[in-house]
């Protein structure tokens, strides 16, 4: 066999499909834990600036920000991990049909493995579709502060009090009740929306969405292949 026929073989052996998945999982992670990392932490240095100057009024929400950022950690560790068992999979699968009609034959191990992969995706590909669910909901309290900013900016603005247009966060229950000030209005909001703590921490929170987005779609990717080929594996070799 020459070098081009053994470069062709060995070509036709890359499960590409599987190749692409890991590729967007890893970035769809890396998005997710990065950005996400980062726009937590300015938010609590929104909170605490803006909205809840006592520090025991936020404590509970700091605890739980710094809770959120170790899991991050884990989980980044964890999916650069599974990424590259996922695609090892990937590549034994794909020798195996190349095989198919060689002395190639799977064992029971191998079919078990398969099975608890394809079950293991299916359970990671549902936890991280609410992963994206919530991702959304401080994209959307981000939105709702800009856009309370940018209709102050309006010229239907100078109909009304610019200080009897407030954004109180206590509503959405990230703070207590007794936290002060609890909310922003007027020139302060606008002043909010000004600081660059407020427009990183929204960017960052879309692109962490779109990356926990990107993830679903990538575990979703590796799941039309691999039922095939375990019940393939499993009733027929």
């Amino acid at each position: 066999m020459g070098c081009f026929e053994c470069c062709i073989k060995c070509l036709g052996g890359v499960p590409y499909a599987s190749l692409v998945a890991t590729i967007l999982c890893f970035s769809g992670v890396a998005l997710f834990c990065g950005c996400g990392h980062v726009a937590l932490t300015g938010t609590v240095t929104i909170l605490e600036t803006h909205f809840s100057k006592v520090t025991s009024d936020h404590a509970m929400l700091t605890d739980v920000v710094q809770l959120m950022q170790y899991v991050i950690y884990g989980v980044a560790s964890f999916f650069f991990l599974y990424g590259i068992i996922l695609l090892a999979e990937g590549f034994y699968t794909t020798s195996a049909v190349k095989e198919l009609h060689s002395e190639f034959k799977t064992t029971i191990c191998g079919r078990c493995i398969s099975g608890m992969f394809v079950f293991l995706t299916y359970i990671l590909g549902v936890a991280w579709l609410g992963v994206f669910g919530f991702s959304a909901v401080p994209v959307f309290l981000f939105y709702n502060m800009w856009s309370t900013c940018a209709a102050m900016r309006s010229p239907m603005a100078n109909l009304t009090d610019i200080d009897s247009i407030c954004v109180d966060v206590r509503q959405y229950g990230i703070i207590p009740w007794n936290a002060t000030p609890g909310k922003a209005c007027g020139t302060t909001l606008g002043d909010i929306c000004n600081t660059s703590e407020f427009y990183l921490s929204y960017h960052l929170y879309i692109v962490a969405c779109a990356g926990a987005g990107a993830t679903v779609i990538a575990l979703v990717s590796f799941l039309p292949v691999s039922p095939l080929f375990f019940f393939f594996f499993f009733f027929l070799l």
